[in-house]
C-alpha cells in the first residue's frame, strides 16, 4: 500500500496486472485506495508466492479452508487436501488448525504453496502459548500475531470488531444461534470472563504495526455473521460491521491492507443488500464472504446451497468466497469434501465474473460451446473445472454411436444438426 499511494508499481502489482488483463495502473489505485488487496507477505513473496488481487474490478476469488482439529490430525490428509486445492484452481488456503503445536505445518505450508496462505490465529494462541484460554493475556495474543506474520502468512484473520459496544448490542437484542464465529466466541468467552475489552481490539495499533512490518493484509473476522437465516442482517451483524468500517479506515491509515469478512447464512433476497451495506459502510475495502448459505436445512448438500449464495453474493460485488464443504456442520472435510466444496464454490465464482463483466471471464464458455458443436471430447476436458471426474462419468458409460453420450446417442442433437449442414444422411434408426 505504501508504494501504491508513492505511485510506484510493484512487481506483485504487474503480476495481478498481467493475470486480470488489466493496465497496472488500474491495480496500483485501486491497491492505494484499498479498494484491492494484494495478500503478500514478504517471506512467502521470497518463497515463492504467486501474487494475486482481491477486490474490485477483478476475478473473484476462492479459498479452501483445511487444518487439523482435536479429533482427526493427520498432516498426510491435509496435504492431500493442499494438493487438491493447488490441482483445481484454488487461490488461497486458510490453515484453520487448532490443536497442539501447529506451527510446522504452517511454516512448510508457506514454502511449499504459491497460493495465497491466510489463518486465524486465535485458533492458534491456546496451543502455542501452552495456556487454556482464559490466562491468556494480551501479549501472548500479541506475540501470537507475531509468530504467524513471522511464518510467511499473507493474511490474517483477526476479530477486531467485537468489542464491548457490539456485546451489549448482542446481549440487548438477542439471537436464535448467538455466535457461530469460533474466533468470535473464543473472544467473547475470554471478555466475559476476565471483565476485559477485546486486546485485538483495544491494542489494534499495536496488531496494524505487525502486519506492516511484514506486509500482511488483516482480514477483519465477522465474530457476529449469522449462523442461521434468523439472525441475518440482524442488530449485532450490523454494530460489529460499522465497527469494521472504523478499523478499515485506521488500518488504511497505518499503511495495512484489508479484507472485511462476512456471512454466513441469509435468505436469497437479502443478500445483494448486504454486499451493498458492507461496501458502503467499510469504505470499499474487498469483501470476503462465507457462502452465504441460503438455506439452514441443506445439510450434506451445503456446497449447494452456499454455491447459490455466493454466485449472488459475488455477483453483488463481493470478492472473495470462502468454499464450504459437504461435510459444513457436521465433520472435518476429507479431500474429495475438499474437491467438491471447491468445485461447487468455483462454479459460484466463475458465475459471477461472467455476471460482472470480468475482462475475458466468459472467453472459456464461448471456447466449451465452440468443441460441443463439433463433439470434441477431448477439448472439452480442457475448459472443464474438473476435468478428471467428467472424463470419468463419461467413459464409464461408453455410448454405441461414436461421438455421442448415452443420454442421446443417435438422436443427439448436436450431431443430428451437423449432419444437416454436413449434407449427410440422417439415420435415426431403432437398432
Amino acid at each position: 500500500m505504501d508504494f501504491a499511494r508513492a505511485g510506484i508499481i510493484t512487481d506483485a502489482m504487474r503480476a495481478v496486472a498481467e493475470a486480470e488483463h488489466r493496465d497496472p495502473e488500474f491495480i496500483r489505485a485501486g491497491v492505494a485506495a484499498g479498494r484491492i488487496a494484494i495478500p503478500a507477505n514478504v517471506r512467502h513473496l521470497a518463497a515463492g508466492l504467486k501474487p494475486a488481487g482481491v477486490g474490485e474490478g477483478l476475478s473473484t476469488k476462492v479459498n479452501v479452508n483445511l487444518g487439523i482439529s482435536g479429533d482427526i490430525a493427520d498432516a498426510a490428509v491435509e496435504w492431500e487436501k493442499v494438493a487438491t486445492a493447488e490441482r483445481l484452481g484454488a487461490d488461497a488456503i486458510m490453515d484453520l488448525s487448532n490443536s497442539g503445536k501447529t506451527r510446522f505445518f504452517r511454516q512448510e505450508l508457506v514454502q511449499k504453496t504459491p497460493l495465497m496462505v491466510g489463518t486465524v490465529p486465535m485458533y492458534d494462541a491456546i496451543g502455542y502459548m501452552e495456556k487454556p484460554l482464559v490466562k491468556l493475556t494480551k501479549d501472548d495474543l500479541l506475540a501470537t500475531v507475531r509468530a504467524h506474520a513471522e511464518d510467511g502468512v499473507d493474511f490474517l484473520t483477526i476479530h477486531c470488531g467485537i468489542n464491548r459496544s457490539v456485546i451489549k448490542t448482542f446481549k440487548e437484542t438477542g439471537r436464535l444461534m448467538n455466535i457461530v464465529s469460533r474466533g468470535g466466541s473464543l473472544l467473547f468467552g475470554w471478555m466475559e470472563v476476565t471483565g476485559n475489552e477485546n486486546p485485538f481490539y483495544e491494542y489494534y495499533d499495536e496488531v496494524l504495526e505487525i502486519c506492516h512490518e511484514y506486509d500482511v493484509t488483516i482480514s477483519l473476522g465477522d465474530s457476529c455473521r449469522p449462523g442461521c437465516l434468523f439472525d441475518s442482517n440482524d442488530a449485532a451483524e450490523t454494530a460489529e460491521m460499522i465497527e469494521l468500517g472504523k478499523l478499515t479506515k485506521r488500518a488504511w491509515d497505518a499503511g495495512v491492507q484489508v479484507m472485511i469478512e462476512g456471512p454466513g447464512h441469509m435468505a436469497i433476497n437479502e443478500i445483494a443488500a448486504n454486499v451493498a451495506l458492507q461496501k458502503r459502510l467499510c469504505h470499499g475495502a474487498p469483501y470476503y464472504v462465507l457462502g452465504p448459505l441460503v438455506t439452514d436445512i441443506g445439510v450434506g448438500y451445503d456446497h449447494i446451497t452456499a454455491a447459490i449464495g455466493g454466485a449472488i453474493s459475488a455477483s453483488a460485488g463481493a470478492d472473495f468466497l470462502c468454499y464450504v464443504t459437504p461435510a459444513e456442520h457436521l465433520c472435518l472435510p476429507d479431500a474429495d469434501d475438499v474437491r467438491e466444496g471447491l468445485i461447487a464454490t468455483k462454479i459460484a465464482a466463475h458465475a459471477a465474473d461472467i455476471a460482472k463483466g470480468v475482462p475475458h471471464a466468459r472467453d472459456v464458455d464461448d471456447r466449451m460451446g465452440d468443441a460441443r458443436r463439433r463433439l470434441d471430447w477431448n477439448e472439452m476436458w480442457k475448459y472443464a473445472l474438473d476435468a478428471d471426474t467428467a472424463r470419468a462419468r463419461y467413459e464409464a458409460s461408453p455410448a454405441s454411436t461414436e461421438g455421442t453420450c448415452t443420454m442421446c446417442g443417435k438422436m443427439c442433437a448436436v450431431r443430428t444438426v451437423n449432419k444437416v449442414f454436413e449434407g449427410t444422411t440422417i439415420d435415426l434408426g431403432t437398432e
